[in-house]
């Protein structure tokens, strides 16, 4: 499985999941450390811990151990990190605040439906 194919199964996961704004964003050409990012947006932060634990089982699914996982919903963002795809999970004023998609504005962004 390839690292797109990975995060698109990732994010298909957190929107059928209810999650909002999901978007991969291609960080390749621009980084050493990870292939994609997959951000999502929270409803509230018991959706950001289950959302945490859906994807992590995800990874398992697809035959991935993640290397770390980050953060507690009440901080309102948890990273999981699966080597080629990292996951940004956040609360909407965590996400507004640290506004990773500005960041990372040069690469290519795919909003995931």
């Amino acid at each position: 499985m390839t690292s797109k194919e990975m995060a698109k199964a990732i994010a298909d996961l957190l929107s059928d999941k209810k999650a909002k704004e999901v978007v991969m964003i291609d960080i390749a050409e621009n980084s050493s450390f990870a292939d994609y990012f997959v951000n999502a947006t929270a409803g509230n932060e018991r959706q950001l811990g289950s959302l945490a634990e859906d994807v992590y089982d995800k990874f398992a699914e697809l035959g991935y151990e993640p290397k770390s996982r980050d953060g507690r919903p009440e901080t309102g963002w948890i990273l999981v990190d699966g080597g080629d795809v990292i996951v940004n999970l956040f609360t909407e004023e965590t996400r507004n605040k640290y506004t990773l998609e500005r960041i990372w504005n040069d690469c290519e962004m795919i909003l995931v439906d």
